[in-house]
């Protein structure tokens, strides 16, 4: 009978026990668990060598660290762009590499890849998941796939149309507030504060229909929305907190911990309250209530829309979609609108032609209010917010991991497993891509000027399967605030320059200041 030796080992028959065996066979596993890992990084390593790289900052933290989230490191950005137009390389530590992509011939290729192929990186994301669950910023595969085409209705004209009463209402009270402040002329206004909780008066409104009168008093819930943004962000510059075991440990993991058991508890008792409605009647006589109303919210939408197979969306799904829509539809709409306000400022002449537009449109109209059919007869104030947003993009990078090899078209490859980084900053700073791009330029978005130009130089809203869904609602909410906003005041800029700050979203040092001047009444 074959006997097992162990002698070579210096062991004898006694110790071959069964845990001794699995113990070499877990540590054999291991190791070619190892020596697997460490031949695709030197495989990887290899053929990354065709993309070009600054210098090292650190032999262990290579890049890390090296552009700070700052006015500086924005400008450090620009430059590096400057000196690798069609994208580069950097080390995140001793092994990770990333590829920054800030060309559109290069961003086309990873942007109109699939979602399974070139999903969401989840190292830029999970700190948002206990928060978020698996909404559309980050689900996934099949899931992903299935409630985009769900979603992708509650964004019809037909459902964002009535949605102008709401932003006309909650644009009206931010310029009441601001018409009883400058009783004495001009006034100086941070204007991320007083817009944010505008976007949020709309959002709530839109989504829950629910007034919490929030620009005027206090309200827990927008408190906690804000709250839970400010330690995102403060997370995401502490590298080792990323481990949510450790941050969990934190009194800042367990502010956001009862943060989100409030949000969460908001949302579940709208959808349990919406659910009772339901019950008591059908769909047909509760459609017809809310078509007097004429506005069916987020919630009602996703409580009635069903997929191919006649499914409904679980509350659980509701509410991360519900809480999804809140957290990238406030700051990213506010973060436009402030700076759209500061590029005008510093430009009065764009300001002054803005105006005009919007008296000539509303000249004949009381009260002066915008209606859907007025988005359209707007051309040169849309093209102020585009080219604010290509100037001061809300979200500056987003971030792909390759599930396979990439080809780009120069016959460069992007290594399956690498993480790309969209830097949509750099893209909109590119001069090989806008000529002078530091400069306000509205007339980039004459429509002749368009034609000239890939669609993806500019990609404010990301690009391809994963864009942003919300997309025309920001846009809608932007033209009513903005036109409203000038017809009313004179923005003119601060003594002192702002300086950019990119977090979550773009933002400003210590606020984005600016000046205020009423030119009338404010709304009738």
């Amino acid at each position: 009978m074959l006997q097992l030796s162990l002698s070579w080992l210096g062991l004898g028959l006694p110790a071959a026990s069964p845990w001794l065996l699995l113990l070499l066979v877990g540590a054999s596993w291991l190791l070619a668990r190892f020596l697997a890992r460490a031949y695709a990084f030197y495989d990887n390593c290899y053929r990354l060598r065709c993309f070009p790289r600054p210098p090292k900052r650190h032999w262990f933290w290579g890049h890390l660290g090296q552009v700070p989230p700052t006015e500086q490191g924005l400008r450090d950005i620009t430059q590096l762009v400057t000196t690798y137009p069609q994208g580069f390389m950097v080390w995140q530590g001793p092994i990770i590499p990333l590829i920054i992509l800030c060309h559109p011939d290069i961003v086309r290729v990873v942007t109109n890849a699939s979602a399974a192929i070139a999903p969401k990186a989840p190292f830029f994301y999970n700190s948002l998941k206990l928060w978020l669950g698996d909404g559309l910023l980050l689900s996934a595969g099949d899931k992903w796939s299935s409630h985009r085409r769900m979603l992708t209705p509650a964004f019809h004209f037909n459902i964002l149309k009535p949605y102008m009463k709401i932003f006309n209402d909650s644009v009206n009270i931010l310029h009441a507030k601001w018409q009883r402040m400058a009783l004495e002329g001009t006034i100086r206004l941070d204007m991320f504060e007083h817009i944010s909780l505008m976007t949020l008066d709309s959002l709530q409104k839109c989504i829950f229909s629910f007034d919490s009168h929030c620009q005027e008093k206090p309200s827990e819930y927008i408190a906690t929305i804000l709250e839970l943004s400010a330690l995102t962000t403060k997370r995401r510059d502490q590298l080792f907190l990323h481990m949510d075991f450790l941050y969990y440990l934190t009194p800042d993991g367990k502010r956001f911990r009862r943060a989100c058991r409030l949000v969460h508890d908001f949302t579940d008792a709208v959808i349990q309250e919406r659910h009772r409605t339901l019950s008591d009647h059908s769909i047909d006589d509760f459609l017809k209530n809310k078509a007097k109303t004429k506005t069916l919210d987020f919630i009602d939408v996703l409580l009635l829309t069903k997929d191919e197979d006649g499914k409904k969306l679980s509350d659980e799904d509701i509410r991360a979609e519900a809480d999804t829509f809140m957290f990238e539809g406030h700051d990213t709409t506010a973060s436009g609108l402030s700076w759209v306000l500061y590029n005008l400022a510093k430009h009065p002449e764009y300001q002054e032609r803005c105006r005009r537009e919007v008296q000539e449109l509303l000249k004949d109209r009381e009260p002066k209010e915008m209606e859907w059919d007025d988005l359209a007869q707007l051309p040169f104030l849309t093209m102020c917010i585009k080219e604010s947003l290509r100037l001061h993009p809300p979200v500056t990078i987003v971030s792909r991991r390759c599930t396979q090899d990439i080809l780009l078209p120069d016959g460069r490859v992007i290594p399956k497993g690498v993480v790309c980084v969209i830097n949509i900053f750099g893209t909109h700073h590119n001069p090989s891509v806008w000529p002078d791009p530091e400069v306000y330029d509205p007339f980039r978005f004459d429509p002749e000027n368009i034609k000239k130009r890939s669609p993806l130089a500019f990609i404010p809203f990301s690009a391809g399967p994963r864009n942003c869904i919300g997309q025309t609602f920001a846009m809608n909410e932007m033209k009513v605030v903005l036109a409203l906003t000038l017809l009313r005041f004179r923005i003119l800029p601060d003594d002192a320059e702002p300086r950019r700050k990119p977090e979550l979203i773009l933002r400003a040092e210590g606020g984005l200041w600016l000046r205020v001047e009423p030119l009338s009444a404010g709304p009738q």
